[in-house]
């Protein structure tokens, strides 16, 4: 059985900044500001939070939810 991802790298979708950010295991991550150019991100619409919409990996609840349903992780919506 895979383990969680708990790292994943947020990329701006205005500037393309990336930044390797740790997330949350218990809980969404709604709001981030971009280091790059300074712009609040937050997630699109139907997804969770901004690991969903700009990350590399998708939330540890969301992975953990795929997991219970035996859907892969790394996997989009």
């Amino acid at each position: 059985m895979s383990r969680l991802e708990l790292r994943a790298t947020l990329t701006c979708p205005h500037c393309r900044h990336q930044s390797a950010l740790t997330m949350p295991t218990d809980a969404c991550l709604f709001f981030h500001e971009c280091a790059g150019c300074g712009r609040l991100l937050r997630p699109k619409p139907g997804d969770c939070c901004v690991f969903c919409s700009y990350g590399s990996a998708p939330c540890p609840p969301v992975q953990a939810a795929r997991r219970a349903k035996g859907e892969p992780n790394d996997e989009r919506a």
